[in-house]
């Protein structure tokens, strides 16, 4: 999507480049922003729908940063506005870059599952999942969670539990399609949430109050369908789709994500 990425960067008209899509403080929201005018909200209503489609397609590094300025077409400031700015800067520096997908030796779902927990200004987390075949991201999802948790370990749960949903389809689709498929690997990289997903149910007083149908996983892991392995946090690729990571970090997940890693 090389051209559409550069249409839409001289539509916007920015100048300046920018080393990722969103700052440290992209969740917060100021209040005290003054309110846009309603042409300029219309406008970046238009340029938020925009991004997310690249960002939905070929660019998943946007993610983060247009699905929380999605949720702002409404009432959108001008820090709002500078977020979107951010972003193409970011488009401006690095236009020509997307998704390359290279096939494996055998057809194989690999899943990598994260959490940001506590976030956005409500207190609650947010997700990020990357479904891979081979090389290259066949699914990615970037979501605010829909209730508040109580810990990293629950919002890292919550995740896994909604994203493996998915991950679950994938694997029956292929088969569907007359596909030998393995079970398929989720990575995660909090050790205390693969253990909640070993035993399938709470044994400490901190964890008791997580809803039962967060467990579901287990009775899909004891099926042969799904298995649980840790990955460091460092190599986690769908970290980059959880928070507005910066520098060397976000360039390393951000190319693994890509697939486009030297």
């Amino acid at each position: 999507q090389e051209g559409y990425t550069h249409d839409i960067i001289k539509a916007w008209g920015t100048a300046g480049t920018a080393s990722s899509p969103a700052a440290p403080t992209l969740f917060s929201i100021r209040e005290k922003s003054p309110a846009l005018s309603e042409e300029d909200r219309k406008k970046f209503h238009s340029f938020v729908a925009k991004v997310l489609y690249l960002g939905k397609r070929t660019r998943p590094e946007l993610l983060p940063a247009c699905t929380f300025l999605a949720t702002r077409v409404t009432c959108a400031n001008e820090d709002d506005m500078t977020k979107l700015d951010r972003i193409f800067k970011y488009l401006n520096g690095e236009p020509d870059l997307g998704l390359t997908l290279t096939a494996g030796q055998a057809l194989n779902i690999f899943a990598y599952v994260d959490a940001s927990y506590g976030v956005h200004a409500d207190g609650k987390s947010h997700s990020g999942a990357v479904i891979s075949l081979a090389g290259g991201p066949v699914f990615t999802k970037s979501s605010k969670q829909k209730l508040n948790s109580k810990s990293s370990t629950e919002a890292e749960l919550i995740a896994l539990s909604d994203s493996s949903s998915q991950v679950i389809w994938t694997r029956d689709f292929l088969i569907a399609q007359g596909y030998s498929i393995a079970a398929a690997t989720i990575y995660q990289d909090n050790q205390s949430t693969i253990a909640l997903i070993a035993k399938g149910r709470s044994t400490s007083e901190k964890s008791r109050h997580i809803n039962i149908r967060f467990f579901f996983v287990k009775d899909r892991v004891d099926a042969g369908e799904v298995k649980v392995e840790y990955l460091p946090t460092k190599a986690m690729i769908a970290d980059v789709l959880t928070k507005p990571l910066q520098g060397a970090l976000f360039k390393e997940l951000r190319d693994k994500l890509l697939n486009c890693s030297d």
